[in-house]
């Protein structure tokens, strides 16, 4: 066993055992993982990185090879064989080379996820929590995770990079996580600061049972979390549910929300809701005492959802699957969705009356390819907003992972000429 303490190595171990257990994975041109994940190992820095429990068992994974497990501790973090009868927090799999691609280069760790060399599952918030940790960055500004201690909603968890002088605050769909927005956090913390939030009820932030779940409550719980982060202001980017959240957001406190970055968002249904009456009596709290088998769910949610985006799909599914098989977790999520089902369109407090009187500068990223929120909305939306600006990609419903260098070039456009 090897331990590091503070990203310092230490005495307590045998290191000798665990890179001899990982030579054995050398391929045929001489590239061998066990000196790379040493140095991985070695950069720790446990101020980075965020575990509710205040430990993880992080499995490392050389392609057609063997594993071992990166146990962290409090500030402490030991490297030892895999014990595959343990379950593992995250796995991070990838082949040899990229391991070493990964150790070289300080960065390399999230450009190999993203350009899909490096596949993690299980808790992405622990799985990237890990490379961010071991990446050896120290400058303002570097990919970091947290826990904010909020008024009224509990903790909050967040990460964020950059140190611009203006702020983005990210807000996931219903069922995701902070992590969809990892592509954004990357693309645009150059010039912005950039915040992606786990909202109540998802991710890692508490999940208060009987809490509204609406979206003027998750936007109070936004503001809660921009006091605890010290922000007055801030440009709010919302996907899918997110997205209704961000402009609920605008319209409860225009001093404080910037321009609205919209991508597919969750808006009131114009259609007939013959589902509504049946809706509005079941209680979300069944959630509580309703049995959720993991080989009965993930299956089912398997063929609700499309492969399309790959290692991200599956990534994905299983931050969906981590909240959805707690009982708190599945309570909140079915009301969310029975809230984003009810919102009322019309009416002196309906969705598209209140809607006319936004007065946020707006961006809409739609999808031709979104089959949850057609695009067919935007007519609706330029009716409602006529000085908004719309973006049309060739993608679904996550405009941010599916087509990220189009709808981070919009984003960045867009808040250039406001």
């Amino acid at each position: 066993m090897l331990e590091y303490h503070a990203g310092r190595s230490g005495g307590s171990g045998s290191l000798s055992v665990v890179l001899g257990y990982l030579m054995a994975t050398a391929t045929s041109q001489g590239t061998a993982p066990a000196d790379a994940i040493a140095r991985l190992a070695d950069r720790f820095d446990p101020d980075v990185i965020d575990l509710p429990r205040g430990r993880a068992r992080i499995r490392l994974e050389v392609t057609r090879g063997k594993a071992c497990d990166a146990m962290v501790a409090g500030r402490r973090l030991r490297l030892r064989k895999a014990n595959e009868s343990a379950d593992a927090d995250a796995v991070l799999s990838a082949d040899a080379a990229t391991w070493s691609r990964i150790a070289e280069d300080l960065r390399g760790g999230m450009e190999a996820f993203r350009a899909g060399r490096l596949r993690i599952r299980g808790s992405l918030h622990v799985g990237v929590g890990f490379l961010a940790a071991t990446s050896g960055a120290n400058e303002p500004g570097r990919l970091e995770f947290d826990t904010l201690r909020t008024r009224g909603f509990g903790a909050i968890s967040m990460l964020s990079a950059g140190t611009g002088p203006e702020t983005i605050v990210c807000l996931h769909g219903l069922g995701g996580t902070k992590a969809s927005f990892l592509p954004t956090v990357n693309a645009l913390a150059d010039d912005y600061r950039v915040v992606a939030l786990d909202l109540p009820g998802f991710g890692e932030s508490d999940k208060p049972i009987g809490a509204p779940y609406d979206a003027l409550w998750f936007a109070r719980s936004v503001f809660s979390a921009m006091d605890a982060l010290g922000l007055e202001h801030a440009h709010i980017a919302g996907n899918s549910m997110g997205g209704r959240v961000a402009i609920e957001a605008g319209l409860t406190d225009r001093d404080r929300t910037g321009a609205l970055l919209l991508l597919s968002p969750a808006l009131a249904w114009l259609r007939a809701r013959p589902w509504a009456p049946l809706i509005r009596a079941l209680r979300p709290e069944l959630g509580l005492i309703q049995p959720a088998p993991r080989p009965i769910v993930e299956a089912m949610v398997k063929r609700l959802v499309p492969s399309a985006n790959g290692g991200w799909t599956a990534a994905g599914i299983d931050e969906f699957l981590r909240a959805y098989l707690t009982r708190s977790g599945r309570a909140a999520f079915y009301a969310a969705a029975r809230n984003i089902y009810l919102d009322e369109p019309h009416g002196d407090e309906g969705f598209w009356t209140r809607m006319e009187s936004l007065e946020c500068d707006s961006l809409f990223v739609w999808g031709r390819k979104d089959t949850l929120v057609p695009i067919g909305f935007m007519k609706h939306v330029e009716r409602a907003l006529p000085s908004a600006r719309h973006v049309e990609l060739p993608c679904g419903h996550v405009p941010q992972v599916e087509r990220p260098r189009e709808t981070h070039a919009a984003i960045r456009k867009y808040l250039a000429e406001r």
